[in-house]
């Protein structure tokens, strides 16, 4: 019995001991842990205020001439010397002669026709002669009644008179064909491609050259169907123009602008794409007729184009680069409960229009003169504390943020 009880003796202990140290174990979990210190987000920020906001719709299309023509003869000949005027690429001004064919036979041709005139007006005179003669024997014969047409020789007189008459034509036929030897500009243009050479005979008819004018080009802009209701195109000459801003779509490095007008619309939408075409027209685009030179505006070349549009009233203009995704952007404000404390906002946005840099909002729950963080937030929960960076050199930063001095990795949260 009594050795029962001396082992039974050290068990109980070990139990106490151990009922003991759960119950201190607890007792310490229990006791509240000191929590870790806010982390502090430093960022730059913006001031968006409440503004007017015109928009801008982008496109592209092609430079074309207004007006292309064919440069054909008038005359056959063979061809004596083409002027300089008339090379590949070359300007000319109205009236510039540009191609000359060899006179000699035209020359010819008007010999001959006022030879045929020659002989047309003598006949015409014998036949006037003839017709009063034959009145006077008329009257010789003792005839009362008056002569009728064809004893008067009347038809014979009308048809040497029309043969006169044809004969002159000709003579000044010849002259203008002799004229027409010498080639010369319709308007102040281009050559766009020559098609003859010194010593080739042509024909009426030939091609001599593809030339267009100079004095404005025209592009061909598609606004879809969207983009319609933020323009006001003209419809009809009377209508005021549009202003347009064209760049080189070829190469991004080329920073002139070209300034336009968009003069009217083709009318009716395009069977394929819906898409409305604006008519926009470039005053000189080879520099030539102002004082001030720019880089020309070539036939063929694509160019990208800014419209003018409408005008937004009482809008916030936010960057892309301050917006995250699902539209989302950060607002930095006080603290409701410590007003010396900055804590960041999330506000969801619906932009009402978007450019290539911006998002256009109209927000009843931004309010005006609010700090937006431009700085790229990786981690940007609700509340968190925010340190404002200050701008030294005018721009933003672009890369992430940082907390507490360190810059936080792209794939923390």
């Amino acid at each position: 019995m009594q050795k029962s009880i001396r082992l039974l003796f050290p068990i109980g202990a070990l139990i106490l001991g151990w009922i003991g140290f759960n119950v201190l174990s607890r007792a310490k979990e229990k006791e509240p842990r000191p929590r870790p210190p806010a982390r502090v987000i430093k960022t730059r920020v913006i001031e968006l205020e409440r503004q007017d906001y015109q928009m801008v719709v982008r496109t592209q299309g092609v430079v074309r001439a207004h007006n292309e023509a064919s440069l054909t003869a008038q005359v056959s000949g063979k061809v004596q010397s083409i002027a300089s005027g008339l090379q590949d690429g070359a300007f000319f001004e109205e009236g510039e002669v540009l191609l000359e064919l060899d006179p000699e036979d035209l020359a010819a041709e008007i010999i001959a026709a006022e030879a045929n005139l020659a002989r047309a007006e003598a006949t015409h005179a014998q036949e006037v002669a003839r017709g009063k003669q034959a009145k006077l024997n008329w009257e010789d014969l003792g005839y009362t009644e008056e002569p009728n047409e064809l004893v008067l020789r009347l038809p014979q007189l009308r048809e040497s008179q029309a043969n006169v008459d044809a004969a002159a034509a000709a003579v000044e036929r010849a002259k203008r064909d002799l004229e027409r030897a010498v080639v010369r500009a319709p308007f102040d243009g281009r050559v766009l491609q020559r098609t003859v050479a010194v010593g080739q005979t042509i024909t009426p008819g030939t091609v001599l050259a593809m030339i267009f004018n100079t004095d404005f080009v025209e592009v061909r802009l598609p606004i879809a169907s969207r983009q319609l209701a933020s323009l006001t195109l003209p419809e009809s000459q009377d209508d005021p123009p549009v202003e347009v801003e064209l760049t080189d779509a070829l190469n991004e490095e080329i920073d002139t602008i070209w300034r336009g007008k968009i003069i009217g619309t083709e009318g009716a939408l395009d069977p394929d794409s819906r898409e409305l075409f604006a008519i926009a027209r470039v005053e000189d685009p080879f520099s030539r007729a102002s004082a001030e030179k720019h880089p020309p505006l070539r036939i063929g070349q694509p160019v990208r184009a800014a419209i003018g549009g409408k005008t937004l009233e009482d809008v916030f203009v936010v960057p892309r680069s301050a917006v995250r995704k699902l539209n989302r952007i950060a607002l930095v404000e006080q603290d409701e409960e410590d007003a010396e404390k900055l804590v960041l906002r999330r506000v969801e946005i619906e932009p009402i229009w978007s450019g290539p840099d911006e998002l256009v909002v109209r927000d009843d729950e931004i309010p005006d003169r609010a700090q937006l963080a431009t700085t790229r937030l990786v981690y940007m929960p609700e509340g968190t504390p925010v340190e404002i960076l200050e701008t030294t050199d005018g721009s933003e930063e672009a890369g992430a943020a940082t907390v507490d001095g360190e810059k936080k990795s792209a794939n923390e949260t």
